[in-house]
């Protein structure tokens, strides 16, 4: 099986998630406890891996991360301005 990168990313949300996790004040583990509740076991390495874009993101996990987030799963694909967040 061929492991695939964009652009040396394994996803392309890391740094809107970054930046969406960061303007609600939460920490990588707080995220981390947040995703547990929506049934996806992640631990706080694994939301570092996705913020530094070396973890793929499932399609479960992007809908549940855009749901804690507060953000579309068009945002976290950079379908929508970042400046969007800012509305």
């Amino acid at each position: 099986m061929k492991i695939y990168d964009y652009q040396g990313q394994k996803n392309i949300c890391s740094e809107r998630i970054y930046v969406a996790r960061n303007r609600m004040r939460l920490t990588q583990q707080e995220l981390a406890l947040r995703l547990q509740e929506h049934g996806i076991e992640l631990k706080r390495d694994s939301v570092s891996r996705i913020e530094l874009g070396t973890r793929f993101i499932a399609d479960y996990e992007l809908r549940a991360l855009a749901c804690i987030l507060e953000v579309s799963p068009a945002w976290l694909l950079g379908m929508e301005p970042l400046s969007h967040l800012m509305e």
